[in-house]
């Protein structure tokens, strides 16, 4: 079997082609722009993303099946008769749904989170759809006229690419509108957002079929954080990865009884035909790629390499600290207010002692996501990691002193990519490459892990 695997993320479009049994080759890579039309917003171009996606399939060739992986709560709203988009895509990123949420007040947020298993937060797409229909006027009309479709991303690809109107169980878990007991929208939900279940897409299990593009089926479409779980071969109770992107993102495999959440988010990690579902707990740092990618833009290193290296005491334990909140702190806080900081700056600091803190910052705050889990899952030994900082030594080296946990690095860092790929019944052993393990020193102490939770501290409510 021969996979076109599309790995549609934040910041560009990826393909993979994997071969069952043998190798897999990137055929494609194509960034698409970022909009910012205001502070705290983040947009894309539907139709630019839709494009890539046309061109990395081309330049994919001849394959047996299509998979498609999307960007999880990023959302839009499309004429169900054109399929046209009425909306940009407003990114997982945004927040300028923070103060309508905010004013629904503390019964609302209860009963999200006992419906859905999310905090009522600009994160999820329920409130962003909402903002849609409140303040785009095509938005209004096409619902008046019953020509309204809303959806995350994958929905529109899937109805423009395959005439097909549907999502999956694991995208449908990131929205904050489906009902974990029953896993169908909840009208309840939708009601309290002012979202029309009816312009929302059917559910189907991740690898149910979709249709298919040019003759070629899509057998499968799944959030690209729940693919990379499958792609690194987590399926016992524990198991658990980190993807390194613009974000960072955990998630631990709970099995198929719905997780407590433990500060962590509930979500559902997949449901295959004729299978039970299999749940997970999320959690995640808003800025990863994200922060470095400031710092580049701000001008404290130009190339990737200037970002490894480093030798002697860490930053941190010089008492140099960044918590990276440019976007606020996600799981566990859920704090919009918290801004970025620096902190414990001196004549002598220079660029490189800069850059070394914003690298172990972000490994800080994934730390408290793993033993947020581990609270709920028990034991967590080891840890799989992928994403561009994975291929970073410095990096993964005090992520695994500052966890105390083994880490673990596949040679091939397209995790999202292979479990697309294996969910479509490929063969990816070959394909995944030797991992490589980084044991944990003694070189991150309590008084690292202390002085860094007050710099968090420092970092809350900022905003307000």
């Amino acid at each position: 079997m021969r996979v076109a695997a599309i790995d549609q993320g934040t910041t560009s479009t990826r393909c993979l082609v994997v071969e069952s049994g043998g190798e897999a080759r990137l055929v494609a890579s194509l960034r698409h722009a970022q909009h910012f039309p205001a502070p705290g917003r983040v947009e894309h171009d539907p139709e630019e993303l839709l494009a890539n996606i046309r061109t990395a399939l081309a330049a994919a060739g001849p394959v047996d099946a299509i998979a498609i992986a999307n960007q999880g709560e990023s959302c839009l709203a499309w004429d169900a008769e054109t399929g046209e988009p009425l909306s940009p895509v407003i990114v997982w990123q945004d927040a300028r749904t923070a103060t309508m949420l905010a004013a629904l007040g503390s019964e609302a947020l209860a009963r999200s989170q006992a419906i859905s298993g999310l905090p009522l937060d600009p994160y999820f797409s329920a409130s962003k759809l909402a903002w849609l229909l409140q303040n785009v006027p095509a938005v209004a009309a096409a619902r008046a006229a019953g020509r309204l479709r809303l959806g995350t991303t994958d929905a529109f690809f899937l109805d423009r690419l395959c005439n097909t109107f549907a999502t999956d169980i694991a995208t449908a878990s990131r929205t904050g509108l489906l009902d974990f007991a029953t896993l169908t929208w909840s009208g309840e939900l939708c009601a309290l957002h002012g979202v029309p279940m009816e312009a929302l897409p059917p559910i189907r299990p991740v690898n149910a079929g979709f249709g298919a593009i040019d003759g070629v089926p899509v057998k499968v479409s799944i959030v690209d954080q729940q693919a990379a779980l499958y792609g690194h071969g987590c399926r016992a109770l524990g198991d658990t990865k980190i993807t390194f992107g613009t974000g960072a993102f955990l998630l631990a495999v709970t099995g198929t009884g719905r997780p407590l959440g433990s500060g962590l988010l509930p979500t559902v990690a997949w449901r295959r035909r004729d299978a039970e579902t299999v749940f997970a707990l999320e959690g995640g740092v808003y800025d990863a790629g994200a922060a470095l990618e400031w710092l580049r833009q701000i001008g404290l290193y130009a190339e990737t390499h200037e970002l490894d290296g480093f030798e002697g005491p860490s930053a941190l334990s010089r008492g140099l600290v960044f918590v990276p909140a440019l976007s606020g702190l996600a799981a566990p806080y859920w704090d919009r207010s918290a801004a970025p900081l620096f902190i414990g700056m001196q004549a002598a600091t220079d660029r490189r002692d800069m850059i070394r803190a914003a690298l172990e910052g972000i490994a800080m705050l994934t730390v408290g996501l793993i033993e947020a889990a581990a609270t709920e899952v028990g034991t967590i030994a080891t840890i799989s990691i992928d994403g561009g900082l994975s291929q970073n030594a410095y990096f993964v080296s005090f992520l695994a002193a500052a966890s105390g946990r083994s880490v673990l690095v596949p040679g091939l860092h397209e995790m999202t990519s292979l479990g697309l790929a294996e969910l479509c019944g490929a063969d990816v052993t070959r394909a995944r490459g030797e991992v490589r393990c980084f044991e944990p020193d003694r070189s991150v102490s309590p008084d690292d892990h202390a002085r860094f939770a007050a710099a968090v501290s420092k970092s809350r409510g900022w905003r307000l």
